[in-house]
């Protein structure tokens, strides 16, 4: 939803990501939980499986230098044996870790143009990305569960083509992020990862298939569930005070856009705007914040290895910082105006120069 640049300084596309992705060798100790202060650009939290199993479970405020420097040199792969599966090889050259890329409300594949390019050289052939196409433009408008189920449908198809795949990552934009909570719900199983691995194995001897097991936390579409990554995405929705920045946080205007959304984005309007409960029914934002009869959203998320969620601090006109980040109004940090336009001036003339130097 956000339509401004996302991370990092503004920029479209941020190397954090790709190298966050590609890092390999054997996982680290959560990140700290010890909180400071977000940058005026944006903030990014984590969680890592060790430290929770269950959901979200991000500590507050994680744009340090040095909490940086912990999500980079955390593991993207898991261990067997103390080895990790990138270090064991593909004979045949395959891919075998599947990233799928999820873009958000009225947007297309083209949208992820630009980073699905720079994903693909930097991470090499081992990943296999994947730009889902199945919610385009108005598609979106159909609703949130509509919506993951065409992905969930999407990804299988891809894994049923691609025999070699063995992990599975997911890196969403905005709504597509809400899209991508529900898609990794249909395709969770809580069966262990177990999936033949003659080639990978060193120690398989002939006539005696070997297997690999992983984290008791799942499977999702029957491959092992490394990352899930949001960017800039409404995971509380948008009700709420300022959780819709173009309305300025007028009263009246937030007051009106709740019953106007569904005339204008349909079904995900409603569900944006929690609106869609019933008497004996939550909302659908809300039953996603919980294992239920709808799916086991909250097993889906903890079975993957690392979740890391980026929020803007600015510049985005369409998601909250508290939604996009999980936080509390409490939990925000406090700026005055001018410490913010000093701030945003000092970016500009960043940009500016930088813009500079590439000309030269």
């Amino acid at each position: 939803m956000a339509t401004a640049p996302l991370i990092h300084a503004r920029c479209s596309y941020s190397s954090r990501i790709s190298n966050f992705i590609n890092k390999s060798g054997s996982q680290q100790s959560p990140v700290a939980s010890s909180s400071s202060h977000a940058s005026p650009s944006s903030s990014s939290s984590s969680s890592s499986s060790s430290a929770s199993n269950s959901g979200f479970n991000f500590p507050s405020g994680t744009n340090s230098g040095q909490r940086h420097q912990g999500l980079r040199a955390q593991a993207m792969s898991a261990t067997t044996n103390g080895k990790s599966i990138s270090s064991m090889g593909n004979s045949r050259n395959e891919p075998d870790h599947l990233l799928v890329l999820v873009h958000g409300i009225l947007a297309s594949t083209a949208d992820w143009t630009y980073a699905e390019a720079e994903l693909k050289r930097r991470l090499g052939k081992n990943f296999l990305i994947f730009v889902s196409s199945s919610n385009t433009y108005t598609k979106t408008f159909t609703g949130i569960d509509g919506a993951g189920k065409r992905l969930a449908d999407e990804v299988l198809q891809v894994v049923r083509k691609t025999e070699s795949l063995k992990r599975i990552s997911f890196l969403a934009h905005s709504l597509g992020g809400l899209f991508a909570r529900y898609a990794i719900s249909v395709l969770y199983s809580c069966d262990t990862y177990n999936r033949d691995q003659p080639d990978d194995l060193a120690h398989n001897t002939e006539g005696n298939s070997q297997s690999t097991s992983f984290s008791k936390g799942g499977m999702i579409a029957g491959l092992e569930p490394i990352n899930f990554i949001t960017l800039a995405t409404p995971h509380l929705g948008v009700r709420g005070k300022r959780q819709l920045p173009f309305l300025l946080g007028v009263p009246i205007l937030e007051k009106l856009a709740a019953p106007m959304a569904p005339l204008f984005v349909g079904r995900t309007g409603s569900q944006l705007f929690l609106t869609d409960g019933k008497p004996n029914r939550p909302p659908l934002l809300l039953r996603m914040a919980s294992d239920c009869e709808d799916g086991k959203f909250l097993s889906a998320l903890g079975a993957f290895k690392c979740r890391i969620i980026y929020a803007n601090v600015s510049y985005d006109h369409m998601v909250g910082w508290r939604t996009s980040s999980i936080r509390r109004e409490m939990e925000l940090s406090k700026m005055d105006t001018s410490t913010w336009l000093m701030l945003n001036i000092a970016l500009q003339s960043l940009l500016m120069a930088l813009n500079f130097l590439k000309k030269q």
